[in-house]
């Protein structure tokens, strides 16, 4: 297991009370495995107890990224919510974070 962040890096920003992860590979490798392996669901359940929605999942080949949405993340929004990262802005560094199964050679 070895963290996201070898094989990715990432952005996020808010859209009202959702954000959006974007997560470009760093080697084309890195995108086939990406492609495989990180899955809406993945992504729902790590970010679970923040209260995220049904995930959703964008393939962008032309950047070797995957664009997920997630619905109701935010606690609110911006203007609402009494989190600390009320636009989302950390989700993505957070994400980086997560441990995955990518074979190291």
């Amino acid at each position: 297991m070895i963290p996201l962040r070898k094989i990715a890096h990432a952005r996020s920003g808010d859209k009202g009370n959702s954000a959006n992860v974007a997560v470009f590979a760093r080697t084309p490798a890195a995108y086939q495995w990406l492609r495989a392996n990180l899955t809406a669901a993945m992504l729902e359940n790590y970010f679970k107890p923040l209260g995220v929605g049904a995930v959703t999942r964008y393939d962008v080949p032309n950047l070797e990224a995957l664009n997920f949405l997630l619905p109701a993340v935010l606690g609110g929004g911006g203007s609402r919510s009494l989190r600390i990262d009320a636009q989302g802005k950390t989700l993505g560094m957070a994400l980086l974070e997560m441990p995955v199964d990518y074979p190291v050679t």
